[in-house]
């Protein structure tokens, strides 16, 4: 991986070009990941960078601060939403791309949408996996999570979603301190007045199953210029990787202008 810094933070990132002579003709697409995951786990394990540069689009993914091999922070303030999505824009402008096409999942699509209104000119699409209405209620991740990450192993967790989480931060090998700072300050919401400023061209994938993200169609209609995918029978952990999500995908990066 390749790293550069991000107003003081060292941010880690892969930048896989496209294979010449596909569709995608070459357009940056910037992917980010969702909470204890990291770019390999999100992007690269579920096949995504290699059905992208596939199908010819410059394949961009960081691993956000406190998460696989960028710097680890333990501020709770340093995970607000809209200065991980200042790494995001500030990655762009490290690889002089001036506009992308940007992708995020769970907390990823929660910067994302971050970025998309805090810096309107660099996102020329938006793809809001994993995310739905939660965006503009809050509800989503039950408390306890933070707790649970903090607690020497083998304390029980509060509940079964901490415990979930815990287990897959010890199986991607992250450093839980960063993760349970992160946690506690990164879960921002957007109003629906900043949504309906959102023009961006976006689609809004989400699970039927997903009991995390909320609904996609409902956010999606706060949107302007959003539509929604649901994927049959897929949670919040089965959608990512799912086959009728790339198709989605793809078709929505070729209809987009």
């Amino acid at each position: 991986m390749q790293s550069f810094d991000s107003d003081g933070v060292q941010i880690a990132y892969i930048d896989v070009p496209a294979k010449e002579g596909a569709a995608g003709g070459g357009d940056p697409i910037l992917l980010i990941h969702g909470f204890a995951s990291n770019h390999a786990v999100n992007w690269v394990n579920t096949l995504w960078v290699r059905y992208l540069t596939e199908a010819g689009y410059r394949t961009i993914a960081l691993d956000n601060r406190g998460h696989g091999q960028s710097e680890k922070l333990y501020e709770p303030t340093a995970y607000t939403s809209d200065r991980m999505a200042g790494d995001a824009v500030r990655l762009l402008q490290h690889l002089g791309i001036e506009r992308a096409d940007v992708m995020g999942y769970s907390m990823g699509a929660r910067i994302a949408a971050h970025m998309a209104l805090d810096y309107p000119n660099e996102v020329r699409s938006l793809l809001l996996g994993g995310m739905g209405f939660h965006l503009v209620d809050g509800h989503g991740l039950p408390q306890g999570i933070a707790e649970a990450l903090e607690a020497p192993p083998g304390t029980p967790a509060p509940n079964p979603t901490a415990a979930t989480f815990r287990i897959f931060a010890e199986q991607t090998k992250s450093d839980l301190r960063a993760l349970a700072a992160c946690i506690r300050c990164s879960r921002q919401t957007l109003s629906r007045a900043e949504l309906s400023a959102i023009d961006t061209p976006t689609l809004v994938t989400v699970g039927s199953l997903d009991t995390v993200a909320g609904s996609g169609p409902e956010l999606a209609k706060l949107m302007p210029n959003a539509r929604a995918l649901e994927l049959p029978n897929r949670d919040h952990s089965t959608a990512v990787g799912d086959r009728l999500h790339r198709q989605g995908v793809l078709e929505f990066l070729s209809q987009r202008p």
